[in-house]
């Protein structure tokens, strides 16, 4: 009979190592893994009423509860209060020591618990009632050299202890659970360094792609301007008006790209700021339109909105730069020329503002990265298109912070449509203004 139910028992444990083993090669968060594990592993404790995983955190220099099973446990936000010290209590000792502990009688619990802080013994009567262990077994979560915590169960009430042969079995566990840890742990390290490869590598690309797009404006402006200074030739009226329109209209572009670069930066920081004030927003959309016009020939601007559209309270700098960046991304992305036109649509809790164009139209794969910073479509073409990569970021940080959003619909070859909303909160009527 004894032996059987040795067998049996011993069967039990098998099979639950193997679920736990399985359940640590999947891929999620540690939390929700150790508290996985736990449920599994307290299927077969039969003994233990109460198990708790404790992570050493050496940030902190505490033990910090992260997850917990068993029919003993009364308050578990009292339990998760819990902060243990470095060789405070059994957990102390056997994160010390490195060695799994088997306690079997009340004596032995409490002389091990001597330790305690009041703090805690406070939170564990809260957590656990007035019951104090019968037995405990606790192994340590060591994988090599690495030390992440305790495994530790409790029996409270029952009438089964712990035997040395449950030892065997936690420490197996911990040893299983540890391991896990340490995958997770070193996925994340090779994650972070990669993350920041990337991030090396697109601060040089976009180094690179500033410089360019500021030199080319500048060589512009200087070339014409020394055109225009050299004394031994004289420009005609036309002429001279045409350079300085040439330059005039580098030197916007100079100013919108500094601009980005600026307000790049201050959403970096998160310092970008709002002045609200009531907006025709239809006027605004006119205004951007009528601005970029003057510099193509090839493009005809379009704006449509209804009659009677919505007066809405923004930022009005911070909204024709949206206008701005949007409908200079349409210019530069129909270098043949055609229809850009604004809409406006007023929805039951928003405005939507639409600018489509007749351009080379964006891939899906592309539309994904579409605001990220420095991204820049690629020509299907092979035409280079000028640009620093900011002006779509900065538009949806400015949309967002208006508590609207930004995204775009666009097919290779027939044109792209970028769409932006803003609420109608603060909205006011005509009647009113």
């Amino acid at each position: 009979m004894v032996l059987q139910e040795r067998e049996d028992r011993q069967e039990k444990e098998l099979f639950a190592l193997v679920e736990v083993a399985k359940t640590l090669t999947v891929h999620l968060e540690i939390t929700e893994l150790l508290e996985t594990v736990m449920d599994k592993i307290d299927e077969v404790l039969h003994p233990a009423e109460f198990g708790i995983v404790l992570l050493w955190d050496p940030t902190e220099g505490v033990f910090i509860p992260r997850a917990s099973c068993g029919s003993g446990i009364k308050d578990p936000e009292a339990l998760y209060k819990i902060r243990l010290l470095e060789n405070e209590s059994i957990t102390g000792h056997v994160f010390t020591q490195c060695q799994a502990v088997h306690l079997s009688t009340i004596e032995k619990v409490a002389e091990a618990q001597k330790t305690l802080r009041l703090s805690n013994r406070k939170l564990m009567f809260q957590a656990l009632g007035s019951l104090e262990p019968k037995s405990i077994v606790a192994a340590p979560l060591c994988a090599g050299v690495e030390k992440y915590g305790v495994l530790l169960f409790e029996t409270l009430i029952g009438e089964s202890d712990f035997s040395y042969e449950d030892v065997s079995f936690v420490q197996t566990t911990a040893d299983l659970i540890a391991l896990a840890i340490d995958r997770s742990r070193l996925e994340s390290q090779a994650t972070a360094k990669e993350a920041a490869e990337q991030a090396n590598r697109l601060r040089a690309e976009a180094m690179a792609t500033l410089s360019h797009e500021l030199r080319t404006p500048l060589a512009a402006i200087k070339g014409y301007s020394t055109a225009l200074l050299m004394d031994e030739v004289k420009w005609s009226e036309d002429k001279r008006r045409e350079f300085l329109t040439f330059i005039d209209q580098e030197c916007d572009s100079l100013q919108t790209m500094i601009a980005d670069i600026l307000d790049s930066s201050l959403i970096d920081i998160d310092q970008l700021t709002l002045e609200l004030q009531p907006v025709r927003l239809q006027h605004l959309a006119r205004e951007v339109a009528n601005e970029l016009q003057r510099r193509t020939k090839k493009h005809h601007l379009v704006v449509d909105f209804p009659n009677q559209f919505p007066i809405i309270d923004m930022d009005v700098l911070r909204i024709k730069q949206v206008f701005r960046n949007i409908i200079d991304n349409s210019i530069k992305y129909s270098p043949d020329g055609g229809l850009i036109v604004v809409c406006g649509k007023e929805r039951k809790e928003d405005v939507v503002i639409s600018i489509s164009d007749q351009g080379i139209g964006i891939s899906q794969e592309d539309l994904i990265p579409l605001f990220e910073k420095y991204f820049r479509v690629k020509s299907s073409t092979g035409i280079y298109i000028p640009g620093t990569g900011l002006g779509l970021p900065v538009a949806r940080t400015i949309v967002e912070k208006h508590k609207g959003r930004i995204w775009a619909e666009s097919k290779v070859g027939e044109g792209t449509t970028l769409y932006f909303s803003l609420p109608k909160l603060g909205e006011r009527t005509n009647e009113e203004q």
